[in-house]
């Protein structure tokens, strides 16, 4: 099963073998535990769900849920599945699924940018600046009409821009260090700098 979650370090580049310079992400991905598994019988549907990191504070539910795995996750995330899975509570996933050359898709928090206008935030023309014009060019200007006397909703407009998930599709595992529990993937992985991803294979 290729399905791991792991944290962005950064972004470098490789040379290969025959001189190419490939851009990556290094992605910190220590094992994986499995917590539960979500079969059609009991839940409705198959799933996988899996802890990250060294958590701590957890709640009491929380905890007595990822006792039998044996561990203090400081994520959890579920994965679905077609097929149950041969796979049990307390089982490791590391990137030694992965092998180089594969293709998957990353899941992460985009950066967030705040409260942004309409020029950052939609792309949207300054009005002009001079024969007149009160000075102010980067205000929204006129958002309807007189009827039906309201703003429809999806009006683009002024608000919080960014902190969305975000899904890249088709990167290429580019780089492997299964001693480290490293995984570079060429292109850019949504969200800053110790941002928690998920990594899921196309198998």
């Amino acid at each position: 099963m290729q399905v791991i979650i792991g944290t962005k370090i950064g972004m470098t580049q490789i040379i290969g073998d025959d001189g190419i310079v490939t851009p990556v992400t290094i992605l910190q991905a220590d094992p994986s535990t499995v917590t539960q598994i979500k079969t059609v019988e009991t839940d409705g549907y198959n799933a996988v769900q899996l802890g990250y990191g060294q958590g701590k504070n957890l709640s009491k539910s929380v905890s007595g849920h990822v006792k039998a795995a044996g561990i203090t996750p400081k994520v959890l995330r579920e994965f679905r599945v077609e097929e149950t899975p041969e796979l049990k509570v307390g089982d490791k996933l590391s990137v030694e699924n992965f092998k180089i050359g594969d293709k998957v898709c990353v899941t992460g928090t985009s950066k967030g940018k705040g409260f942004a206008g309409t020029v950052k935030r939609w792309n949207f023309n300054e009005s002009r600046n001079t024969h007149g014009f009160k000075g102010n060019i980067r205000r929204v200007g006129s958002i309807g009409s007189m009827y039906p006397q309201k703003v429809f909703k999806g009006k683009r407009m002024p608000g919080r821009m960014g902190h969305d998930q975000v899904t890249v599709k088709n990167l290429v595992v580019a780089y492997i260090d299964a001693e480290n529990n490293l995984i570079g993937l060429r292109g850019a992985v949504p969200g800053p700098k110790k941002g928690i991803v998920t990594i899921e294979g196309k198998e």
